[in-house]
């Protein structure tokens, strides 16, 4: 999959059939959206493409406004939906930023200046709640109405349910935020995972024989957070089972070297002799969430840490042997 950063390249393709949004999780509603797409798009004889957004838009506006709390917590770094989306076959994507001089574009300026000259859509496929442009005062009807106008074919595709529920981003946060993580994996279609280059920490994990692998997640308010089961592919031929941290680590000194970031810290149950200490340090790896064991809890002092890393350790070995 190609992927650019706004549409002013000479590489990207001058049609394509395009879908629009944010794909956060890129979940199963987003994967039959997508199979729609590349087959209309296989139809007219070019590219599939998504055009989705970086910051999401509801980031932007909660900070234009001053209130945090109107963020959606996110599921999904841009480097995972971009892999998720390349992985459902999609050709093309294009990253736009969303900032105030996109918000304050007018819907009919959106459809001339990046649908049609930016693009050359020949097909648009929308979801059933679609809006677009300033003060989402495009829609549905606008975008069929221009489409007949300007030649391009715009279609609409009906929610996406999984055992009578609506599959949705907004669903699979909820699920996400009561460590119901089966359940995340069935509007997913697969375990949820955060993938990402191995950074360096405190090395405390060195002092507790406790070593760890470190993922940043490169959003400030992630829809999972605690300490969960997981496994680790990437590392070896066969993925390592582990237990792991997601969040701020409240029982460390939030000045240390990722103080304040949210972290995911993974220790591998059986850590490999062929890695060696400094095997994991570079490497890019995919961390599975399977498990929810509880919450993030503060420890009083390094002991106490230990023995609940410990306890974790019991626990996750018990309920990895009973499915595994």
């Amino acid at each position: 999959m190609q992927i650019f950063r706004g549409f002013h390249h000479p590489q990207l393709a001058k049609a394509c059939a395009l879908t629009i949004g944010n794909f956060d999780g890129v979940h199963r509603g987003h994967q039959a959206m997508l199979a729609l797409l590349n087959n209309e798009a296989r139809h007219r004889g070019v590219p599939s493409c998504v055009m989705t957004f970086e910051p999401h838009p509801r980031d932007f506006f909660a900070e234009q406004h001053k209130k945090p709390e109107l963020a959606p917590a996110r599921i999904a770094t841009l480097r995972d939906k971009l892999n998720e989306l390349a992985a459902c076959g999609v050709d093309q994507c294009v990253v736009l930023p969303f900032d105030q001089a996109f918000a304050s574009q007018e819907p009919q300026a959106f459809i001339e200046d990046v649908l049609v000259k930016g693009l050359g859509v020949k097909y648009v496929l929308v979801g059933d709640d679609f809006r677009f442009g300033a003060k989402r005062a495009g829609d549905y009807a606008m975008l069929d109405a221009a489409g007949g106008k300007l030649g391009f074919d715009v279609a609409r595709m009906n929610s996406y349910e999984v055992k009578n529920l609506r599959v949705s981003s907004s669903a699979v946060r909820e699920a996400m935020g009561r460590g119901a993580m089966q359940e995340v994996a069935q509007l997913l279609g697969r375990p949820y995972a955060i993938s990402g280059h191995v950074v360096h920490g405190r090395k405390l994990g060195r002092e507790l024989n406790c070593r760890t692998l470190n993922l940043r997640f490169s959003h400030w308010k992630s829809a999972a957070s605690g300490i969960f089961v997981v496994q680790v592919h990437g590392l070896t031929d066969q993925p390592l089972a582990g237990v792991a941290n997601l969040g701020i680590r409240p029982s460390l000194d939030p000045t240390d070297v990722n103080g304040g970031r949210v972290l995911l810290e993974t220790h591998c149950l059986d850590w490999p002799d062929s890695l060696g200490a400094e095997g994991g340090y570079g490497k890019i790896i995919r961390v599975e969430l399977l498990h929810k064991l509880h919450d993030e809890l503060k420890y009083d002092g390094l002991d106490a840490l230990m023995q609940g890393i410990h306890k974790d350790c019991d626990d996750a070995r018990a309920w990895l042997a009973a499915r595994i």
